[in-house]
């Protein structure tokens, strides 16, 4: 306990050496809703395909989702523990989750997050992890929270095709989104101590939520808010997060372009991320290509040149400290962009799951 305590009160920014070099690794989330046979068949075969880092979820039930945290582990799968914001037991009973009209999920507001009940199920869930000798690489709380998906303070419109906010001062409800944010730096800070409060992930890296790249044209089309992650980095920044993070978590999908577009809006996508000294580096926690083709064997020529140009774009990212991380979406269980496709890794999954530098 006393040396605990002692690595908590001294832990400056987790082990900034270790932060710089690079991980590339893959997503996996939602292991809770597998039974256990299908926990250890997928991470198996993630170990078993060279995988060195996954990006997992901590969600209900949390039962499920420290089993899966202890397979990973048993199999020497680095973890990106995503702590899952919209999870109901943070929240007041008498919240209320905002309405996605049947087109989205409904999901709570993020200003009405409860930090007591936040913390308290935080705890529980790390100390249950430290007690299995499980080692988090890193920690996310929050996911996408600048996309209506995933903060209820960001409307779903009732019917799509209105002009949605191209920043935050077209917010019809800017008090409540920027009170979410509030909330946000609160639930970093008590992320923070209670990771230190741990023995075996005590210095693990705190990532800010990964945010959404969706352009304002799509959400016009869909009729759900979000705002631009470099203009919520901003915002966050003015709040202080570069006290209480290592890295910005960004989420990058710039569909199938020609190369130099291609890498041009990826670019564009990670124009925030900066090296230490000059603010924090990224994690990519969500990068994809999408494939829809369906048959076997998958044919991914075209998906193989899109994460080849990505992944150059990342190494020199990398080389120049601004991006750290790069999680791929994902293994298995979204058609489109899944890398397991027919009982193997994809051409192209191999491309993008290869370790930095070696591409």
């Amino acid at each position: 306990m006393l040396l605990a305590l002692l690595g908590f009160a001294q832990a400056p920014l987790a082990h900034a050496a270790e932060i710089r070099a690079a991980r590339i690794g893959i997503n996996r989330l939602n292991l809770a809703w597998l039974s256990r046979s299908d926990q250890d068949r997928v991470l198996g075969e993630m170990a078993a395909n060279g995988i060195t880092h996954a990006r997992l979820s901590l969600s209900r039930p949390v039962d499920k989702s420290i089993e899966g945290l202890e397979i990973a582990s048993r199999l020497g799968i680095r973890i990106l523990l995503e702590v899952q914001l919209t999870n109901k037991s943070y929240f007041p009973e008498t919240a209320r989750p905002r309405t996605g009209f049947g087109r989205i999920w409904d999901v709570h507001r993020l200003s009405e997050l409860d930090l007591d009940r936040y913390r308290m199920g935080l705890r529980d869930a790390l100390r249950r992890i430290d007690a299995l000798g499980i080692r988090l690489e890193a920690i996310e709380p929050g996911n996408e929270i600048n996309f209506s998906a995933y903060n209820g303070d960001l409307l779903v419109y009732r019917q799509p095709g209105e002009r949605t906010p191209r920043s935050i001062a077209d917010l019809a409800g800017r008090a409540a989104f920027e009170q979410g944010l509030d909330k946000y730096v609160e639930a970093l800070k008590i992320t923070r101590e209670e990771v230190r409060r741990t023995v075996h992930s005590s210095d693990a890296a705190i990532v800010s939520a990964g945010l959404s790249d969706l352009s304002a044209d799509w959400a016009d089309g869909r009729g759900m808010e979000r705002l631009d992650p470099g203009e919520v980095i901003a915002l966050l920044r003015k709040r202080g997060i570069d006290s209480l993070v290592d890295a910005y978590g960004i989420h990058v999908y710039p569909g199938q372009k020609r190369a130099s577009a291609l890498a041009d809006r990826v670019k564009g996508v990670l124009d925030f991320c900066q090296a230490d000294n000059a603010g924090r580096p990224c994690w990519v926690t969500e990068w994809g290509i999408a494939n829809t083709a369906r048959d076997c064997p998958v044919d991914d020529r075209k998906r193989e040149d899109a994460v080849r140009t990505v992944r150059a774009v990342f190494q020199q990212l990398m080389d120049e400290g601004r991006v750290t991380a790069a999680f791929y979406y994902d293994w298995d269980t979204e058609q489109s962009y899944s890398l397991w496709r027919c009982g193997r890794l994809s051409p192209a999954g191999a491309l993008a799951v290869t370790p930095a530098g070696t591409e």
